[in-house]
């Protein structure tokens, strides 16, 4: 029986593994939420240590000590000295992301776990329809508040926008001046990550419609790119499922692709052309400059100490002839040659920090998950499209995924070792 209990425990921890990923609460108090969140999840699983099931416990071990040999490989042989701290931060988000995955595939099941983040990401989603709502209302209250790498700007703690120094935070389109909405988390770009998820869920995991205009209206306010992309798609293969399904719902979903239109080709012309070229040259240069740098050191790569990753990034240059082989492969110019930011391109960085073979598996037992079955396709284009503009996939939410697929892989030798014995 499901309890209440349970339930409070479960949406606490699926929301904290939720916000590991760009929310507020960890970018602003990263280590106490981390011990808090180790903490409630190492009691979870001792609570049930009793019910720990042989085969999972197996298998997980042997997911555990391959993920962390991959780990103290690439820190080991890493082109540059590493930092310790920064592969114990790693290390954590490997248990954390491990018994997470064990808490809820022994003591509940994947379809738990998906009614528990599909309320989480409602309570996310009506959180940001009022933080985009509010602005209107509270800009001229808003207070900073700040910790050593961030900085953003508050109503009563209750909603949050980006601070002064964000250039290009308030858009004015068609002649309403608004804030991008970031919700609770860092920036816009990774609400509409979990927007997306959301929507996702609704639309194609429980075939609910009740929020899905909505749910478009907020992510078209976080003004993103990535995020209208996404839609867009989602409102594709939405069509295409309704065709079969369910004809009266067709003109609201051809009417939606109206705004969208609008909204989008604005926002791509400022990409292009506009003021926000800038970010379009950033999210250009985080996809190519790192496969150049794991083309240069292609088995071990560079390593995941971003200090390290960032002095590299702004000593690599591309030479001439291969920036004229992109500009023409992409038909687009390519003006960076080096800089020192980190890169917001999550599989590019993977490549480069953790070589070829490394990212590749990463990537290969993602595709093997199987916490998420239905529209598998649509589900990878979400994922896999969002964390090539955001540096999510190694934080705990998406490794939970790669666990998920190592798991399945070491489920097969383990259970049938089991029936020898």
């Amino acid at each position: 029986m499901y309890t209440l209990n349970q339930k409070y425990t479960d949406n606490i921890l699926t929301l904290l593994l939720v916000f590991t990923g760009g929310g507020l609460l960890f970018v602003f108090n990263r280590n106490l939420m981390y011990y808090f969140f180790l903490a409630l999840l190492f009691g979870v699983i001792i609570i049930n240590a009793s019910e720990l099931k042989r085969s999972l416990s197996n298998s997980i071990i042997f997911t555990f000590i391959t993920i962390i040999s991959l780990f103290v490989i690439n820190f080991l042989f890493a082109s540059s000295e590493q930092s310790l701290d920064k592969y114990l931060y790693y290390f954590t988000v490997i248990i954390s992301s491990i018994l997470f995955y064990v808490h809820f595939k022994n003591n509940r099941g994947n379809h738990v776990f998906l009614l528990r983040l599909n309320f989480i990401l409602k309570i996310i989603f009506f959180h940001a329809l009022f933080n985009f709502l509010a602005y209107f209302f509270v800009y001229d209250q808003l207070f900073t508040i700040e910790s050593e790498y961030y900085t953003c700007k508050t109503y009563n703690y209750l909603f949050y926008y980006a601070s002064d120094e964000i250039s290009l935070s308030v858009m004015k389109l068609f002649g309403i001046e608004f804030c991008r909405n970031q919700g609770l988390f860092w920036e816009p770009g990774v609400l509409q990550v979990y927007l997306n998820i959301f929507f996702f869920l609704e639309a194609f995991v429980y075939n609910r419609k009740r929020w899905l205009l909505l749910v478009g209206f907020v992510i078209l306010g976080t003004y993103s790119t990535t995020g209208i992309i996404i839609l867009i798609v989602q409102l594709f293969f939405l069509l295409i499922q309704q065709i079969r399904t369910n004809v009266i719902i067709l003109p609201i979903i051809f009417l939606s692709f109206i705004p969208i239109y609008f909204i989008f080709s604005v926002n791509i012309e400022e990409k292009f052309k506009g003021n926000r070229v800038f970010s379009f040259q950033k999210r250009l240069f985080d996809l190519t400059q790192p496969l150049f740098i794991a083309a240069s050191h292609p088995l071990t790569g560079v390593g995941l100490d971003l200090d390290q990753f960032q002095k590299l990034r702004y000593e690599f240059y591309i030479d001439s002839e291969s920036l004229e082989l992109i500009n023409e492969t992409l038909g687009v110019s390519l003006r960076g040659a080096g800089t020192s930011a980190g890169s917001a391109n999550s599989l590019t960085f993977l490549m480069a920090a953790m070589g070829f073979p490394t990212a590749i598996l990463l990537v290969f037992m993602f595709l093997r998950q199987k916490i998420i079955e239905k529209h598998k396709l649509l589900f990878f284009i979400i994922v896999f499209t969002s964390v090539m503009s955001e540096p999510l996939f190694l934080r705990p939410f998406f490794f939970i995924f790669i666990v998920s697929g190592f798991y399945n892989f070491f489920i097969k030798f383990t259970a049938y070792r089991s029936k020898l014995l």
